[in-house]
């Protein structure tokens, strides 16, 4: 059995895979009963060869060649870069690769990366690699190649990682009775995605490929066509909100009124423009403030945003709607009686939806790990629904109102000067400002441009992959994968370290075997495995390029073991937001300009509280996950961001261009208390 399992290996500790190829599920339970009773490997094959049963012997022996790393199936775009990876293990050394799509043998492909540049629609199709050390040959798995004819997306290539992103919408269509419909969608992602397309809300029996086609339509056929899209986890519906999302977590004063600035350039003429706050707030005379996490206890309006002055900047943009989802409390602040002079213009385009009553709390729930507001909760469901603004709000509305938790603690409030049918769904169309439009994709683009992937190779002979990811436009995920180790390395292992102060980095949350343990929860699915994961914060906070250290440490049998080290210094540049320098002081465009002030950020007073006078610094005002005392566990920042929001489909801007900017609050603020109320928490 030189070349099967250890005899002596008790069958209660085969791996599963083996046990999978070994039987199916009632046989895996019988093995599992007769390692309990201490029988052996070698008690198996013993049995096994006794019956005869050639079939099972092999799938317990150990090959001499094995395929560790399977290339994975993928749909990408035409002009992007396509990366297959394949790596086998063997005894001996000297294994070879060969790559072939269908039946055809590639020429210049030897190597464990297939990399094909500026794909076409014909490389579409079938691949696999061949390995072979010696006479010995396994071959992997097919792997599925869908080139879809959509062009080019600036960032596409260095953040699809793992993402589902649509990039090929239906389009609407007007057919005669006789007529044949086709209609064509479809997203790039790994694995390759699976399509499902509905019509009015109900699913089409066998319609999942990319393309409808229905000949000889009738009336019967009329009605309103989605597609859903799926992958790893991940879910797409085609004709999305089609927001360009800036996410921010944890600002300061100063970032966030930069951040405010910069969202400001993205507007013009027409643009639906959506600001979603979670995050510390109060209301005072009709007026609401967001609450940055550097904010002095106690605070005035002098060092908070006021939404209100928010909206005056975009009015001057004449923009095409203005929406604002607050997330936050609206208890008064006894420490404020400022009232800021702010003069909006009449326009029949403004809604606002709170996530409370006036002067009442928001509250939140936890389930099966995640915390959620109740707001987001319930509007995540409703968003993406073909109605007016103001009535998906309502629907939002009566859904809270069912929920009993929070039954008479909070109800969702709807103001609204909308005269238009407007909703989020609505076509975008396009405009007399191309080229301002198009400047603006830029200027957002050049916010949320990841880093490229890389390849390090090592004086050892080893390879690293180090890949990247955005979970918000302010967090970065970077992650370390070993492509190739020498034959003589007993173990290898690859971690980065070394980064900048600057940066929100917990020593003990880095180079992690899974996304969660990093608080990775909302790329969880969707990264590749077998990684070490590291998450980055305050990304605004990078002031020169974000330089890092990757150690490779290995063992060597021939050296008794004793670990050996070798380390690379890396520089990526300043990543996804850190390029737009938030950290500078606020500049004098700011929207600090609009709110009448008492006194100056940094010359507000701090009284002392009155007696008895609650501290709001200290009160249960922060809202969603990112409030918590000082050295809590970071809440998972899933249930923060609605799906429709995670980086949405790029499209050329025009009179329906819309963006959304999604500020968080504070994940930590001094004094805080967490309550309990019902199974929610009070912000």
């Amino acid at each position: 059995m030189s070349e099967s399992l250890d005899r002596s290996v008790k069958l209660n500790v085969l791996k599963e895979p083996v046990l999978r190829r070994l039987c199916d599920a009632p046989s895996r339970t019988l093995l599992r009963l007769l390692g309990e009773r201490g029988c052996t490997s070698g008690h198996l094959h013993d049995y096994l060869q006794t019956v005869g049963n050639d079939e099972a012997l092999r799938c317990i022996r150990q090959p001499g060649l094995q395929v560790l790393i399977q290339p994975q199936s993928a749909s990408v775009p035409r002009g992007s870069t396509l990366h297959l990876s394949c790596y086998a293990v063997s005894k001996t050394p000297g294994i070879q690769y060969q790559w072939f799509k269908s039946k055809e043998e590639l020429a210049n492909s030897c190597s464990p990366d297939l990399v094909l540049s500026r794909v076409r629609v014909q490389d579409s199709g079938f691949y696999i690699c061949r390995a072979n050390c010696g006479e010995t040959v396994e071959f992997s798995q097919w792997a599925q190649v869908d080139v879809l004819d959509a062009g080019t997306t600036p960032g596409l290539n260095s953040s699809m990682e793992g993402r589902l992103k649509v990039l090929i919408q239906p389009q609407p269509r007007q057919l005669m009775a006789g007529d044949t419909l086709q209609l064509e969608c479809g997203a790039a992602g790994r694995p390759i995605p699976r399509y499902q397309w509905h019509r009015n809300g109900a699913p089409l029996p066998g319609a999942s490929k990319r393309k409808l086609l229905i000949s000889n339509a009738t009336l019967d056929h009329h009605g309103r066509y989605r597609c859903e899209i799926s992958s790893n986890g991940e879910r797409r519906w085609t004709n999305e909100l089609n927001f360009k999302v800036v996410s921010l977590l944890d600002l300061t004063e100063s970032e966030m009124r930069n951040a405010v600035d910069e969202f400001l350039l993205l507007l013009h003429k027409g643009v639906y423009g959506l600001l979603y706050y979670a995050g510390h707030g109060y209301e005072n005379y009709g007026n609401s403030f967001m609450v940055p996490v550097d904010a002095p206890s106690p605070y005035r309006s002098a060092n908070c945003l006021c939404v209100q002055s928010i909206l005056q900047l975009m009015q001057e943009k004449q923009t095409g709607l203005n929406v604002f989802l607050l997330d936050m409390c609206r208890k008064r602040n006894i420490h404020d009686d400022s009232t800021p002079n702010i003069m909006l213009k009449v326009t029949a385009n403004i809604v606002f939806g709170y996530a409370t009553c006036q002067d009442a709390e928001a509250f939140e729930i936890s389930s099966s790990g995640f915390t959620n507001g109740v707001f987001v909760k319930f509007l995540k469901k409703r968003l993406l629904d073909n109605e007016k603004i103001t009535v998906v709000l309502d629907k939002v509305a009566e859904d809270m109102g069912q929920f009993d938790p929070t039954k008479g603690k909070q109800a969702l409030e709807i103001r609204s000067s909308l005269s238009e049918r407007r909703a989020l769904t609505d076509p975008i169309l396009p405009g007399n400002c191309v080229d301002v439009a198009l400047a603006h994709n830029r200027q957002w683009a050049k916010a949320h441009e990841l880093p490229e992937s890389m390849c390090l190779d090592f004086d050892c002979g080893a390879q690293i992959k180090l890949g990247f990811a955005a979970e918000f436009s302010n967090v970065l995920v970077i992650y370390t994968h070993i492509v190739k180790k020498p034959p003589d390395m007993s173990f290898c292992q690859a971690h980065v370290t070394d980064f900048s102060q600057e940066l929100d980095v917990d020593p003990k949350e880095m180079n992690r075997e899974t996304p969660e343990e990093t608080g990775i929860y909302l790329l969880s699915h969707s990264l590749p495995q077998h990684c070490l994961y590291t998450r980055i914060s305050c990304l605004q906070k990078l002031k020169e390029e974000l330089v890092f250290t990757v150690c490779l440490q290995g063992t060597f049998s021939a050296l008794g073991d004793d670990p050996v080290h070798w380390t690379r210094s890396v520089d990526i540049g300043k990543p996804l937001i850190a390029r737009l320098d938030l950290h500078h002081t606020m500049r004098r465009n700011s929207c600090l300009h609009t709110c009448l002030m008492p006194h100056s950020p940094s010359a507000s007073p701090s009284p002392q509280p009155r007696p008895g006078a609650p501290n709001p610094t200290s009160a249960p005002l922060t809202t969603t996950t990112h409030h918590s005392n000082p050295g809590d566990p970071q809440p998972p920042a899933l249930s923060l961001l609605p799906p429709l929001f995670q980086f949405p489909t790029w499209q050329i801007a025009g009179h329906r261009w819309r963006l959304a900017w999604i500020p968080f609050g504070d994940k930590h603020y001094s004094g805080g208390r967490r309550h309990a109320a019902a199974s929610g928490r009070r912000r």
